[in-house]
């Protein structure tokens, strides 16, 4: 399968300063879709400009044609299944089913306290993605949903028409643990990973890949538990969370070689972040566009 190049534009930058011009651009480049955090804050932009990813997704919608659109990734930190739902088939309908929504567990950032919580455990925010996930996906699919959970409870919740995108708009799993990963197998189009985090610090590229590895085979046993073919899903990595760190975004030949390192493992599309000057996600924005424009032919 041909590997697809995809951004990541964080929700820095004004509308009208800059910031309707990336997602017009990114377009413009050729990149197969531009997706956005959906957080409150996050880690070293706490104290900066942090605009709301659907919102912006919308305006995004809005300023281009082509291009997929989507979260990496959404979570139940400060979401909650209903309202979420409704927005999401919103701009599917604005984007004219463009939209890809990227999900997860979440984790202990800045969104897990913000509305006044306690910070849940790895369980309970495995429990409450398991019941999410469900939940989420009736919502988006039939036009009334009556539900009591544990966690969330749906009464007579209506999102007519539903999406645009048959029978919903497609899911992008976050995962790498096994109750995350029978979920991807069972409700997901895509599957996205960044790598193992235990190796950001101290580890090596080569460990990297061998960590990927091992998360595609269990990928493929839960699929394969689930009867479902792992091929059905797209394999997403998003990238700057592995011991490269920022060295694929160097040169073209330096992305190539990562990028087809991990074409071979099966992934089906690799997201980049857009560079933002002095920051963790700082490139030169001419290799990078370059990256859009060339790298991708000399691997497909």
């Amino acid at each position: 399968m041909s590997l697809r190049l995809s951004t990541v534009i964080l929700p820095v930058d004004r509308w009208h300063e800059g910031g309707r011009a990336k997602w017009q651009r990114a377009e413009e480049l050729g990149f197969h879709a531009a997706y956005t955090y959906d957080h409150l804050s996050w880690r070293t932009f706490r104290d900066g400009p942090w605009f709301g990813a659907l919102p912006t997704l919308t305006a995004a919608a809005t300023a281009t044609d082509r291009l997929r659109l989507g979260t990496l990734v959404t979570s139940p930190n400060f979401r909650h299944p209903v309202t979420l739902a409704k927005e999401l088939i919103s701009l599917d309908d604005i984007s004219g089913g463009r939209v890809t929504l990227g999900i997860g567990a979440g984790g202990n950032g800045f969104d897990a306290t913000a509305l006044g919580q306690e910070a849940w455990t790895p369980k309970e925010r495995a429990d409450r993605f398991g019941e999410f996930v469900p939940l989420l996906d009736r919502l988006l699919t039939e036009g009334a949903v009556s539900q009591k959970g544990d966690f969330y409870t749906a009464e007579e919740a209506r999102n007519i028409p539903g999406c645009v995108q048959r029978p919903r708009l497609p899911f992008a799993v976050a995962a790498t643990g096994p109750r995350g990963l029978r979920l991807a197998a069972r409700y997901g189009q895509a599957w996205v990973t960044t790598g193992d985090p235990k190796l950001y610090e101290e580890g090596t590229p080569e460990q990297s890949v061998e960590a990927l590895r091992g998360q595609v085979e269990k990928l493929g046993k839960a699929c394969a538990e689930s009867g479902r073919d792992v091929a059905e899903l797209d394999k997403i990595l998003l990238t700057g969370f592995t011991p490269d760190r920022g060295r694929p975004l160097e040169s073209v030949d330096a992305f190539v070689d990562f990028a087809g390192r991990h074409q071979e493992l099966g992934f089906t599309e690799i997201v980049i972040h857009w560079p933002i000057a002095d920051s963790d996600f700082d490139a030169d924005q001419q290799v990078f566009e370059r990256l859009a424009t060339e790298a991708l032919t000399q691997l497909n």
